[in-house]
């Protein structure tokens, strides 16, 4: 076996992406890394620095000889990858060290748990996780970062990851589970009923305003279109003094390579498009990401990011609904609160301990967090699945 790193995602041929399992994630396809770093989300320049590591079997067929594959950026700061770590450097810096750089494995800007190590189709799948895991501690080690984390991590990743010795961080995000619903009012009929009395209210002051509501997918929307929703986008950036990673080429590209996979929930005023909720998905998960409006029309948001997610999951039979990170508002539209899991390499033995003892203390808050948060749901019966 042979590891190689790789400077950009599109150093990896397509064949070789296609032949990894990824459980169809969006994030996690090539298409996605390759045009992030193409066209500025996840550049160099905005501290991105792309050390994929992939695991090679040079006797294999031409073809077949690419295993596993590992996607790692070395990171000059944090902002971007979700990890809540900024109180860490402080800790670093008094303790007379650097945290930065650190080495992560994440999808940039986009805290969505998904497969990280990612293994050829067919291959036995152990045996590489564990080659890949060793393979990032010791390019950590040679490369004297600080930290190798491993972001939004699914269990089986995380169960080979913590075996390994990574520190394992519980986060919360609240998802929307499909319950086998026939349609809308049958996910409504499980709410109390002042609850599905406000939510029906929202819905109803959306549908009175006159805006005609759809769905595009990425294959259904041209270049005009994309400059528009993404003004949209931008403009919600703007509003609360922070930066849009993603640029115009961005989606222009990712709905070509993406086509049904990138899909955006509109608001139509006549023919004027005043409002836009960009999502991905896959074969069983709706992905929501941005959301941008030129109108103030009360219940707006509620009903393009969450309200049109839930019917489209409905209508085409994805189980699961993820609207992004944070958000409690989310428990009164039946968005229930489920774990996450993010894995740690700490270089230096004390501040290792240190994290070690933060962590547990985190998680033990993280689990309280979650049982309160699971009594504020909607529901008759508020047992989170």
């Amino acid at each position: 076996m042979q590891i190689i790193l790789h400077a950009s995602a599109s150093e990896i041929s397509a064949a070789d992406w296609s032949s990894l399992d990824h459980h169809d994630d969006p994030f996690m396809s090539g298409a996605f890394l390759i045009i992030a770093e193409k066209v500025g989300a996840a550049d160099t320049a905005l501290g991105w620095q792309a050390q994929h590591l992939a695991l090679y079997d040079e006797t294999a067929p031409d073809g077949e000889k690419l295993l596993g594959l590992l996607p790692l950026y070395l990171r000059t700061h944090s902002f971007g990858d979700f990890s809540h770590d900024w109180h860490w450097a402080a800790a670093w810096q008094n303790a007379g060290l650097a945290y930065y750089p650190k080495l992560v494995t994440g999808v940039p800007f986009t805290p969505s748990p998904g497969p990280r190590l990612l293994v050829r189709t067919g291959v036995a799948r152990a045996l590489i996780v564990q080659a890949l895991i060793h393979a990032a501690i010791d390019l950590a080690k040679t490369q004297q970062v600080s930290s190798w984390q491993c972001l939004f991590v699914e269990e089986p990743d995380c169960e080979a990851l913590k075996a390994a010795g990574l520190l394992i961080r519980q986060g919360v995000q609240f998802h929307w589970i499909n319950k086998n619903y026939a349609h809308f009012d049958d996910f409504l009929v499980g709410f109390t009923a002042d609850k599905r009395k406000k939510l029906k209210r929202e819905r109803r002051a959306v549908h009175e305003s006159g805006l005609r509501l759809s769905v595009l997918h990425g294959d259904e929307i041209d270049a005009a279109l994309w400059r528009v929703i993404h003004r949209q986008y931008r403009d919600t950036f703007a509003r609360y003094g922070n930066h849009p990673a993603f640029p115009l080429e961005f989606f222009i590209e990712a709905s070509a390579q993406l086509a049904r996979q990138l899909l955006v929930f509109v608001a139509f005023d006549g023919e004027q498009l005043v409002a836009s909720a960009i999502c991905y998905r896959d074969a069983t998960t709706l992905y929501g990401r941005h959301w941008g409006t030129e109108v103030d029309v009360p219940g707006l948001h509620f009903e393009l990011c969450y309200y049109q997610g839930i019917d489209y999951c409905i209508q085409h039979g994805l189980q699961r609904f993820e609207p992004g990170a944070q958000g409690e508002h989310k428990l009164a539209r039946g968005f229930e609160p489920v774990p996450t899991h993010s894995a740690y390499w700490i270089a230096n033995p004390g501040m290792q301990r240190a994290v070690e003892n933060f962590l547990a203390r985190e998680t033990e808050a993280m689990e309280d967090y979650a049982l309160e948060t699971a009594g504020h749901l909607p529901f008759k019966n508020k047992t989170a699945s």
